[in-house]
């Protein structure tokens, strides 16, 4: 038995006495059997009564887990209702989402149920689907050449900085979840993308990694948008509407801004 599942056992025998909960399962990385010793573990806290309104009753429970360290709740990845907690002895990540039954029904994936006090939650996952996003291509285009002009007025300007921590936010918004697609996984940002797609394509993402330096990130940007370009053919339909005057304007602005950095 690995940490995780010992940590999660231990859950159960905390939890299958309380009268508040309706059920535990296990998410993520448990559900593919992927968990190694630098996983992490996501749970899935099922109450009878909503209690993510108050941060201090997600805390108590999380308390009695294990030996708690600390934890916050995840409006930084738009989830208020998960907590990302530290634990000791061992030391482990946990994330425990809190929902309610009603809740349960809208997932991303279909978890392993761990604990399950009225048969509540199989029946739910039996009789409801789970809807992964994927992300709007039009959403996406709207939107990707005025980043790229973004990048150009950083670059241009020598806050170099800012360029590099752009890149990274297009590899994470745009480049990641579109190459997982074309190679049939979950657009899970850049997540495995060491070992989840091609070796092709994971050597066009690494090259959008620049290094500190004007030249350097004017080529990771221009690759970003060679990638962007072949994946829009490949994976966008007919309906989605190009935005030609913009790109046009924008891959001048590149040339001049390209021209500066010669000089």
């Amino acid at each position: 038995m690995n940490i995780q599942q010992a940590f999660a056992q231990n859950c159960i025998e905390v939890l299958k006495d309380d009268s508040s909960v309706i059920g535990l399962a296990a998410a993520g990385s448990w559900i593919t059997d992927e968990i190694d010793q630098f996983s992490d573990l996501d749970l899935v806290l099922v109450t009878k009564e909503k209690i993510t309104h108050d941060k201090n009753l997600m805390l108590t429970y999380a308390k009695r887990l294990g030996h708690f360290l600390s934890g916050f709740t995840g409006e930084h990845v738009g989830e208020p209702r998960v907590l990302i907690c530290l634990y000791d002895s061992p030391l482990l990540h946990v994330d425990i989402k809190f929902v309610t039954l009603e809740e349960f029904a809208y997932r991303v994936e279909n978890p392993v149920i761990l604990l399950d006090t009225d048969n509540q939650l199989q029946k739910i996952i039996e009789h409801t689907h789970y809807n992964f996003p994927y992300p709007d291509y039009q959403w996406i285009e709207d939107r990707f050449w005025i980043w790229v002009h973004y990048a150009l007025l950083k670059i241009g300007r020598g806050e170099l900085t800012e360029a590099l921590d752009f890149m990274g936010f297009m590899r994470m918004v745009v480049l990641g979840p579109l190459l997982h697609i074309k190679n049939e996984n979950l657009p899970r940002g850049v997540r495995k993308v060491e070992t989840q797609i091609t070796k092709n394509d994971f050597a066009d993402l690494k090259a959008t990694i620049p290094s500190y330096d004007r030249k350097s990130l004017l080529e990771s940007l221009s690759k970003a948008i060679e990638i962007y370009r072949n994946l829009r053919v490949q994976l966008f339909s007919s309906e989605i509407q190009f935005q030609q005057e913009t790109e046009l304007r924008v891959m001048q602005y590149f040339e001049e801004i390209k021209q500066m950095n010669d000089h």
